[in-house]
């Protein structure tokens, strides 16, 4: 679960536009050592599906240019099946077993978070994480970043730059398609047995929640990383309970 006094694996999930990539940036601009000691967090690697996804909708674009078939995705942007879901899950998981083929001793120096989002229409995150290995979860911990259907609009409205669409900090989803996709969420479902750990098949994850309705994420400042340092410290209190 966690060596040398800092997570293996963070996933961190929530509605688009809730201040995910915005944490990521914050992490970032801390010092290791300061992120070790505050966050528990030092040298990282992300993980994240939104490059992958968007691989498709380019790849998609070019296929019909040529005039052949979409492969992932109709001219509307929706996926063509609802399986491409959990196979972009498949391959973060991928990503990370190639991570620790690669250097045994990964863990010693490094964490992963893992980012992504899911809504009630595609399967939630109740199907998303049965798509993880068990040894995945088992090094895993959940830091959710909790705000409203509303909030999630509004900062994905205000973050959208149209002349950098693959952006990680910048891409934003009409508002229809995020309706459609994302104003439904399984999380409280999901997380409702226990208010410490989610049961993912068999395997006993950790969670903590980021209230970020108020948005102290946009700012990158003081506040975030208060709250952020509180909310880590809780998680990696429940992390040594198992």
């Amino acid at each position: 679960m966690t060596t040398n006094n800092t997570f293996d694996v963070i996933f961190l999930i929530a509605r688009p536009a809730a201040g995910k990539s915005e944490i990521i940036d914050y992490l970032k601009r801390t010092p290791a050592e300061e992120r070790a000691q505050r966050f528990h967090i030092h040298h990282f690697d992300e993980l994240d599906d939104f490059p992958m996804l968007w691989t498709w909708f380019e790849e998609d674009a070019i296929l019909q240019r040529m005039g052949k078939p979409r492969l992932h995705t109709d001219d509307q942007g929706y996926f063509k099946y609802k399986y491409l879901w959990h196979l972009l899950i498949e391959r973060l998981d991928l990503e990370y077993g190639k991570l620790l083929r690669d250097r045994p001793d990964y863990h010693q120096q490094n964490s992963v978070i893992i980012e992504f989002a899911r809504g009630s229409e595609h399967g939630g995150f109740s199907e998303a994480f049965q798509h993880f290995s068990t040894e995945t979860l088992r090094r895993g911990a959940i830091l959710y970043i909790n705000v409203s259907w509303e909030e999630s609009l509004r900062k994905n409205r205000k973050r959208f730059n149209p002349n950098r669409p693959d952006s990680i900090l910048e891409h934003g989803v009409p508002d229809a398609k995020l309706e459609k996709l994302y104003k439904e969420s399984d999380w409280e479902q999901f997380s409702a047995a226990d208010p410490e750990f989610i049961s993912i098949k068999g395997v006993q994850v950790p969670y903590a929640v980021f209230e970020n309705e108020d948005d102290v994420t946009t700012a990158r400042g003081p506040a975030l990383g208060q709250r952020l340092q509180q909310t880590l410290d809780q998680l990696w209190a429940r992390a040594h309970k198992k």
